[in-house]
């Protein structure tokens, strides 16, 4: 396929990703007031598993290869079980704006592992993106925050899901090799399905009490921001480092924010619309890529032109004759 393709193909999944993970935010805070963390974590990854198991089975992918299991049930204990559980119950003890900026020193912990562990480049467009991104972030979470709305054990739950983020997102990028991204997809949703078996009986008992727009959201939740999201994800990831994946996801913040003006009616202050901007503008900057100026081409190599014979020469002349 044509490079040039690719890279167009990855950016869309990446924008394919962002859009939909800024919009679970807005799912989760209605969800969340009908089911508790572990449940909300249990439904929606049931619903998701049941979405990407029927696609599975349509496209025939089967079972990942061996080499790929290791970093899919990694990816799926950290990212797609434990990371849901705790960002869930963190959110209902500190608010958004804390919420926010703790989770997003996740990208920073992907760069840092990245080079760490798969050896990622890190080019100075990517790490001034990450800065400027996060300065934004920083920005959005501080206009967000209610004074004295924090709990220290909100923000440790927080913390903890930006490592397992962090952890999950460096474990996949290695299966990518060998598996597709369905296949990475599909079956770390299993697995974090499982880790999340503890809290069926939960979920059972919220659901038969929940308002309908509750579990239509959780729903959601589980088809398009888990299944149809983390496969885009898995697909750009394949096409790019995860370090500049991560960055990538410094888009959601300022995405959140004008989802919630458009769906919730809160209309953001000056700080906050300056918060999303810097953000998405570290994020253009992060994908960027440095122009390379194409050597100059060399000069036409000419054959030397034959001196011509002189007549004096008799057996040059004879030969000519």
């Amino acid at each position: 396929m044509n490079p040039r393709r690719t890279d167009l193909l990855a950016a869309g999944a990446a924008t394919v990703t962002v859009i939909l993970w800024a919009s679970a935010f807005v799912s989760i805070r209605s969800a969340g007031e009908a089911y508790s963390p572990g449940a909300l974590a249990l439904g929606r990854l049931l619903s998701g598993a049941l979405a990407l198991g029927v696609i599975c089975l349509i496209r025939r992918e089967g079972l990942p290869p061996r080499s790929a299991w290791r970093g899919i049930a990694i990816s799926g204990v950290l990212w797609f079980g434990f990371y849901m559980v705790v960002l869930n119950w963190g959110e209902q003890q500190v608010d958004a704006g804390t919420a926010a900026l703790v989770v997003n020193i996740g990208p920073i912990l992907i760069a840092l592992l990245g080079v760490r562990l798969l050896k990622d480049a890190m080019p100075p467009r990517l790490l001034a993106g990450m800065a400027v991104s996060f300065a934004g972030a920083v920005t959005v979470g501080l206009s967000m925050s209610d004074d004295g709305g924090s709990s220290v054990l909100g923000v440790v739950l927080c913390l903890l899901a930006a490592i397992a983020y962090a952890g999950g997102v460096v474990a996949q990028k290695p299966a990518l090799g060998s598996a597709t991204p369905l296949q990475v997809t599909t079956f770390g949703c299993f697995t974090g399905a499982v880790v999340c078996l503890p809290f069926a009986g939960q979920l059972v008992s919220e659901a038969a009490d929940a308002p309908a727009s509750a579990t239509l959201n959780m729903v959601y939740l589980g088809v398009f921001p888990t299944a149809l999201a983390f496969t885009t994800w898995a697909y750009a990831l394949a096409r790019t480092t995860a370090s500049r994946m991560g960055a990538t996801t410094y888009a959601v913040p300022a995405l959140v924010v004008l989802m919630s003006w458009l769906a919730l009616g809160e209309v953001p202050g000056l700080f906050t619309l300056a918060g999303g901007a810097l953000c998405l503008a570290g994020v253009a900057v992060s994908r960027s890529r440095t122009r390379t100026v194409p050597p100059m081409a060399a000069a036409p190599v000419t054959a030397p032109e034959p001196r011509p014979e002189k007549a004096s020469d008799p057996e040059r002349a004879s030969d000519s004759a």
